[in-house]
């Protein structure tokens, strides 16, 4: 039994003084700055903080809040840091290293054990800790979130993002510091919905969206409409659950045969073991109590469980999530298991989950995983060794979400500012070394707008952690879809480009990742080069080290010469090159009359030659411009070229 598990019992201690999720063991703050401690107390209650031989005091005001500051640290550690109030906290295996937020939507999200290099968590992860804010929706800024540092070992990088991991990795490997990554992303999601609304009721431009999510939430008759509509378009195109077989078959009860189970670590999507399917999964495991747990209220929390989700406690239903709960594919599962149910000893504790589409299992953290007696400040994980077995095997759903009917609220995570209030804004008083951002694809048909929405986001989160030069380091889209057959418009390159253009805000760097998508996968499963190009940037632009190439050629102009266009790099990438030692590919060209034509091209010193026999005039050059264009021009130290037009039709 766990050491933990004797005190479940015990009944509340007298703890007035609690502090933020991001204080705690295993963490990392950030060297060179003023280290925070902020919290809970009793009104008035005198706090004392100790750190490094370095004490600071304070008292919490009317409310209970309290914040305090203790001198910066250079990097190194474990320190123990003791907060004192009426109770007393301790919390070890602190580090002083540099701190970096990995925020976006799902390639941010993609976690290790699905990139092709997810082996390479079996080497180790010394020198990095992870902290992952569990998805959630918010009308207003939270002050807090859940989650728990962990030092990195084999399945914490399994499960933790592997553009962030592998971004960490190579910058402790380089460094030599203490590194700590706090992952904040939510799949799909658009820009607007990780900014602030003051932000974006700054702008005229942007107003409407806000309006928009003022409507929906404030208007109950917009609510159950919208509800109404999703709910019809989801029973169309998705598979429904119809039988619940299981539960008959005993897959619930104390004691079933469990010859054809079979073990599987949790929290995870069952895609990422290699469960390619959709339908009925059951999940089970035993939960040892102590004595005095018996006949008892638990409070039972599981994290997110997509889609939906039966749970029994040894063999009796004590909640279910379905289509009537918002999101409920993110929602946070909560339950309480009723004290008649709570033995001590052995109790058997099931989860039966069905999945329409997408990922299918437990997408919550590990910390988010347990089970408390009501009113007890004490828990049992249940993160770690379950059992599964299939019910009732899918093959994986194809939908079409261009019919979907639009959903705004407070409880969507594409809706304006909420995702912002309750995973990013509750992290602001964190100093950081940077910020890594991936997304842009739940934007792509909006990209004129993203030039402006882009910029003002970053500019937001830079006002809200008080770091006005704070680097803001981004990964520009990838190549997706079938490669075209001729030159035109592309929303994805438009998008693109707009990336580009947030380029101008001082302290930014775009990781070019144009040569590693997947035609037909939006999520890409090489993540270790998108860390190692935001990497580079990184070790270049923050951290001095000026001999590092950190991008490939850069378009600076063009200028006719004779039939053809001679176009311009600048000389920051180390010279030209291409793929295949071949000549150029990627280049279109057009006259005045706009039509395209791919181009032939050659290299000429630091620029590129491109002419076409069907422009004999050519005015404008594109290259790179599709969602999936073909690109062979690279820096001589393998950087990819990114794309550009000269043109602005």
């Amino acid at each position: 039994m766990a050491a933990g598990l004797a005190l479940l019992c015990a009944g509340p201690a007298r703890a007035e003084v609690k502090v933020a999720a991001l204080i705690g063991d295993h963490m990392v703050v950030q060297q060179k700055r003023k280290v925070p401690v902020w919290g809970m107390a009793a009104p008035g209650e005198a706090v004392t903080a100790t750190l490094a031989g370095h004490t600071a005091r304070t008292v919490a005001d009317a409310q209970g809040a309290f914040a305090l500051t203790l001198p910066a640290l250079r990097a190194g550690g474990p320190y123990t840091l003791t907060v004192r109030g009426t109770n007393t906290l301790t919390f070890t295996d602190v580090w002083a290293g540099e701190v970096w937020v990995g925020s976006g939507q799902s390639n941010m999200e993609f976690p290790l054990s699905r990139a092709t290099s997810a082996a390479e968590a079996k080497t180790g992860c010394a020198g990095l800790h992870l902290f992952t804010v569990p998805r959630e929706t918010a009308a207003l800024p939270r002050a807090d979130v859940e989650g728990a540092w962990s030092a990195c070992d084999e399945a914490g990088a399994l499960a933790f993002s592997a553009v962030a991991f592998h971004f960490g990795e190579e910058l402790h490997r380089t460094l030599g510091v203490p590194v700590g990554l706090i992952h904040t992303s939510w799949g799909g999601t658009p820009a607007e919905a990780w900014t602030p609304r003051a932000s974006l009721l700054a702008d005229p431009a942007f107003r409407p969206l806000v309006d928009a999510f003022d409507v929906a939430s404030k208007d109950p008759r917009s609510r159950e409409e919208t509800a109404q509509k999703v709910a019809e378009w989801e029973a169309r195109v998705f598979p429904q659950d119809t039988e619940n077989t299981g539960l008959a078959r005993g897959f619930a009860a104390a004691e079933a045969d469990l010859g054809d189970w079979k073990p599987m670590e949790l929290p995870q999507y069952w895609e990422a073991t290699g469960l390619l399917i959709d339908g009925a999964v059951w999940f089970r495991r035993e939960v040892s109590l102590p004595e005095a747990a018996a006949g008892k209220d638990l409070a039972l929390t599981l994290g997110s469980i997509d889609d939906f989700d039966t749970t029994y406690w040894n063999g009796e239903q004590v909640g279910a999530t379905g289509v009537e709960t918002p999101q409920y594919y993110s929602a946070a599962r909560r339950y309480t298991v009723p004290g008649r149910l709570v033995k001590a000893g052995r109790n058997v504790l099931a989860v039966r989950v069905f999945d329409h589409y997408g990922n299918g299992g437990f997408g919550g953290t590990a910390s988010q995983m347990k089970a408390a007696v009501v009113g007890s400040g004490e828990s049992v994980p249940l993160a770690g060794a379950w059992l599964y077995r299939i019910e009732r095997r899918l093959e994986p759903t194809v939908v079409d979400f261009s019919t979907q009917p639009a959903a705004v609220g407070v409880d969507n995570p594409s809706s304006p500012t909420v995702l912002w209030n309750a995973m990013a804004a509750p992290l602001t008083r964190a100093p950081l070394a940077g910020v890594i951002w991936y997304q842009g694809e739940a934007n792509a048909s909006r990209a004129r707008q993203y030039r402006t929405l882009f910029p003002t986001m970053i500019k937001a989160w830079r006002a809200a952690w008080r770091q006005p030069a704070l680097p803001f380091l981004f990964v520009q889209l990838a190549n997706f879809n079938p490669a075209p057959a001729q030159p035109g418009d592309s929303d994805w390159a438009a998008l693109r480009e707009a990336q580009t253009m947030t380029l101008a805000l001082p302290h930014t760097g775009m990781a070019v990742i144009l040569d590693i998508g997947e035609a037909l996968d939006i999520h890409p499963r090489d993540k270790k080069d998108v860390g190692h190009r935001l990497a580079l940037w990184a070790l270049k632009d923050v951290y001095g080290q000026r001999h590092v190439i950190a991008q490939g050629p850069t378009f600076v102009g063009a200028a006719r010469a004779g039939a053809a266009l001679r176009v311009r790099f600048d000389d920051h990438h180390g010279g030209l090159a291409t793929a295949d030692g071949g000549p150029p590919r990627g280049f279109a060209v057009a006259g005045a009359d706009r039509k395209w034509a791919w181009a032939e091209a050659r290299l000429a010193g630091d620029a590129v030659i491109v002419s076409s026999p069907a422009v004999p005039e050519p005015v404008a050059v594109r290259y790179g411009w599709a969602d999936n264009p073909p690109n062979t021009l690279r820096s001589r130290t393998g950087l990819p070229a990114a794309p550009f037009r000269s043109d602005d039709w």
